[in-house]
């Protein structure tokens, strides 16, 4: 009987040792995978498989997340060439290899020293193969590609690549290495480790040859040595369990960034990035090409007189649109070329010469008379000679430097035509030749401007006589605002039926325009405006010039006796007001951002970049208008120069609105641009803490959004700001002490909006403000 239980017992304890090994050991050999049936080996909770996913024409091998909505690569085999077709096969073969099958061709997956046994796809991500005694031969955790997992580590000399793009996982265009002196760096590839080329660094350098890059489950990314913890890199502390997967990954444009993947809300979300200003990686925009961050995504200019090589594919840099010949040529060669200019970009410094002391005229003529010069890079009084390509390029507005590029401005001789006693006769009679052709050139190009003198000068009278006649500045929309009749805007808005609501100069009604069905906003203005017909359509056609993506549009006016209308582009989503204090339709942090970016690009615009500067006066939510993409758009800017000089039509005999009112007004000092930067900070407290900025209703330590944000920031407890809402501590942080910035008593101490704009991109850094002097002399 006892010979019986042990028996059994034996048998259950074999059974029991086979289902674990089949857990562990499922992948056995002989086993198969195919692109579009059975495509992949799943670990056990069936988070991770190892199998195809797609690539860009084809599919790739490699390790991804599942349970997204699409699969995420975390490992990828053969990066060189990782695209096959659907006919293509995995195999694990009974001699112990693991290959892909295409027809006949065999193309090796991984290939250890020993003979597979068996494989397995484990639960944190790790794919492992065995050999025939269950000992590991080879796992991914050793051999990573571009992501870090928790559990995994990166060791010294160890590197990870970047994608190509983010549907083509071959080698792209950046790496991150582990180095031996124990700093984690950032290069391009086909650079050496060295400093000029690292745009990325921990700083610990001379820590020794055993430091490693660590991740963990709650998101935390850290340097690790044999002894104790070096550095943390992310905050980490974030959500643990097993529906939540954290993994840092050098992305497609260079940056390092961790992740988490939520399995069950089916969606993921950077937690932490190794820089925020996506121009800083070098070479993101290839040779000649150089990087504009705009609105926290990158674009790619090349330098003048020179063209995409590749359009979609920036890395592939720029290349010249004209032939350029220089050292070949015997004569001086400046007469074929001009210089041209790339302001506040930042290049590769690989001078061959320097002039000192010199002004950014004779740097040119010094280019163009230097044959091997094909650009210089001057700042200040210092002229670099350089020869092309340029790389690393960059725009940083906070930098002076200048690119002087040499550009071809005439079809230079043919290749091989250097001079000589035959050149030089054939060279004359090709000038005398040009010389004809040119004279013939210049006789007709007089006719034709002579008769297009005439006719512009008849189609002038024409319009001035059409202008007197209407009394109106009715111009081509395109170019100036149109003028409308009362009748038409009576009829568009169905006798003033449907009302947008009532701002400071008037109400605002929805109105249809008969001819093309386009929906406008039209905005009766009361009658204490400027009567003058002159003065009204003068300051109409300044607001009518201004034309931005982030400005409200106007379309046109009406000018009826003492009735004055403005039409406008209608904005489908209202005010920011309407959507920012609304709780149900508050927008998220990161659009919150984008909208505080919006608003200072079109003050920006206001303020600098029209042809007349405009201040708005009256900067605040209500005036802020959404499109149907939610971009924001400034609204009534310029009407404060229509209302009457002694007219004043807000609070305590001042323009603006309670709250968002600048200190200067109260003391009736000069008022500046900076009086707009006030109020911007403002908007952009109410943005951050999505509450208005006078709320008598809370208690009297939080009422004045102003005080208690400065209260907040000074005992360093910014997380009350934003409540529950999750917000990068540094992103809060660097936005906080912007609008602190902005809203300084003393108007010198405010920055511009040029600055505003550069801070709020990341691209500059941010001192730590003083306090403001005065608070409530702004209510």
């Amino acid at each position: 009987m006892a010979v019986v239980l042990w028996l059994l017992l034996l048998s259950a304890f074999h059974a029991v040792v086979v289902l674990a090994q089949q857990r562990h050991f499922n992948i056995t050999l002989g086993s198969s995978l195919t692109p579009i049936t059975n495509s992949s080996w799943f670990s056990p909770s069936r988070r991770f498989a190892f199998g195809f996913y797609e690539q860009t024409n084809g599919y790739a091998v490699g390790i991804s997340i599942v349970g997204m909505p699409k699969k995420i690569a975390v490992w990828t085999a053969n990066r060189n060439s990782p695209v096959v077709q659907s006919n293509a096969v995995l195999l694990l073969t009974s001699d112990g290899r693991l290959i892909v099958q295409v027809g006949s061709q065999e193309i090796s997956v991984i290939n250890p020293s020993l003979a597979i046994g068996s494989a397995s796809m484990l639960d944190t991500g790790n794919f492992v193969l065995y050999n025939s005694d269950h000992n590991i031969i080879w796992q991914s955790f050793d051999n990573p590609t571009n992501t870090l997992l928790p559990g995994q580590h990166i060791s010294a000399g160890q590197e990870l690549f970047s994608s190509t793009s983010e549907a083509d996982d071959s080698h792209g265009i950046f790496r991150l290495k582990m180095q031996e002196d124990g700093n984690l760096v950032q290069y391009p590839v086909n650079t050496p480790d060295t400093a000029p080329y690292a745009y990325y660094s921990t700083g610990t350098d001379g820590k020794g040859n055993n430091v490693t890059l660590n991740l963990d489950d709650d998101g935390l990314l850290y340097l690790l040595n044999s002894t104790m913890s070096l550095k943390n890199l992310s905050d980490g502390g974030y959500p643990r369990g097993k529906a939540i997967i954290y993994m840092m990954k050098i992305d497609v444009d260079g940056i390092l960034r961790v992740y988490s993947h939520s399995l069950n809300q089916q969606n993921s979300s950077a937690r932490w990035s190794s820089t925020y200003d996506k121009c800083t990686p070098k070479g993101l925009c290839g040779l000649n090409g150089f990087c504009v961050n705009l609105d926290d995504q990158v674009q790619c200019s090349c330098l003048p007189g020179f063209d995409s090589v590749m359009p979609g594919n920036w890395s592939a840099g720029c290349e010249r649109n004209f032939t350029a010949e220089t050292c070949q040529l015997k004569e001086n060669t400046s007469k074929y070329y001009t210089m041209r200019t790339a302001d506040n970009t930042i290049w590769e410094d690989s001078t061959y010469v320097v002039l000192v002391k010199t002004t950014i005229e004779d740097c040119e003529q010094a280019c163009l008379q230097d044959c091997n010069c094909e650009a210089a890079l001057f700042k200040d009084t210092e002229c670099k000679k350089q020869r092309l390509p340029l790389r690393f390029g960059r725009r940083d507005m906070t930098n002076s430097n200048i690119a002087l590029v040499k550009v071809g401005i005439n079809v230079l001789p043919e290749e091989g035509a250097l001079p000589n006693h035959i050149e030089e006769t054939k060279g004359k009679k090709i000038r005398i030749d040009i010389l004809i052709v040119g004279i013939t050139l210049a006789v007709f190009g007089l006719l034709v401007l002579g008769i297009s003198g005439f006719l512009i000068h008849r189609t002038h009278v024409w319009n001035y006589r059409k202008i007197q006649e209407c009394r109106s500045v009715q111009l081509c929309e395109d170019v100036a605002p149109r003028a409308f009749s009362y009748a038409e805007l009576d009829h568009a808005t169905s006798g003033f039926k449907e009302g947008l609501g009532r701002g400071a100069f008037g109400t605002v009604f929805k109105g249809i325009l008969a001819e093309d069905q386009k929906v406008i906003a039209v905005k009766r203005l009361d009658k204490e405006l400027v009567e003058g017909e002159t003065e009204f359509q003068t300051e109409i056609k300044i607001i009518g010039r201004t034309h931005h993506r982030n400005l409200v549009r106007l379309l046109g006016y009406c000018l009826d006796e003492s009735r004055r209308l403005l039409v406008y582009e209608y904005m489908s989503n209202g005010s920011l007001a309407d959507t920012l204090f609304t709780p149900e339709k508050q927008p998220t942090w990161e659009e919150r951002c984008g909208i505080a970016r919006d608003i200072a690009r079109g003050l920006l615009y206001l303020h600098d970049e029209c042809d007349t500067q405009i201040i708005h006066c009256d900067i605040k939510p209500q005036n802020i208008l959404m499109d149907d993409q939610f971009c924001a758009k400034i609204s009534d800017f310029g009407m404060s120069k229509l209302l009457k000089k002694d007219q004043t039509r807000t609070y305590t005999g001042v323009r603006g609105t309670r709250g968002y009112v600048a200190p200067e007004w109260h003391r009736k000092l000069p008022v500046t641009v900076k009086a707009d930067v006030y109020s911007f900070g403002v908007v952009l407290l109410e943005l951050i803490c999505r509450r208005k900025c006078v709320d008598l209703s809370l208690n009297e330590n939080e009422s004045i959004l102003e005080y208690w944000v400065y209260n907040c920031y000074d005992a360093g407890d910014l997380d009350k700001l934003v409540k529950d809402e999750e917000v990068e501590g540094r992103q809060l942080e660097r936005m906080v002490k912007i609008s602190i910035w902005c809203i300084q008593d003393e108007p010198s101490l405010r920055p511009s909006m040029k600055k505003v704009l550069l801070m709020l991109e990341g691209t500059v850094e941010i001192p730590v403000p003083p306090s403001p002097t005065s608070f409530l002399s702004a209510i």
